[in-house]
């Protein structure tokens, strides 16, 4: 696979903007009115949010993810879908380039709510 182009430039305050925090995801609940949407509890130390990914039938068991940490953004305006709102957005790999998606995680266990950047 050919990694495909690199987006344009952007400037250091743009990057500094986007909040991006490491959570446990506490639950996964199928969204029944979406082909797509999965609900996720997410735990991010002094508080837990729900956010809504597009992953179901990505994975053969979605439960897998219950207990591991991963990356998300947590400062994007709340978003409707499936008449559910979403908190954030789980930052995965491989999917904008169609390979099957894998979570980017930390090496090592850190405290919840730990920033990237």
């Amino acid at each position: 696979m050919t990694p495909a182009p690199i987006k344009p430039a952007v400037s250091m305050d743009v990057l500094e903007k986007l909040d991006i925090r490491v959570g446990t995801i506490r639950s996964v609940q199928e969204v029944p009115e979406s082909r797509k949407l999965v609900r996720l509890e997410v735990d991010f130390g002094d508080h837990t949010r729900a956010i809504l990914s597009g992953m179901k039938g990505e994975r053969e068991n979605l439960q897998e993810l219950v207990g591991r940490q991963t990356l998300f953004f947590v400062n994007l305006e709340p978003r409707k879908m499936a008449g559910l709102t979403s908190e954030g957005m789980l930052l995965d790999l491989g999917y904008a380039d169609g390979i099957p998606p894998a979570l980017a995680i930390p090496e090592r266990p850190i405290p919840d709510g730990t920033r990237g950047g």
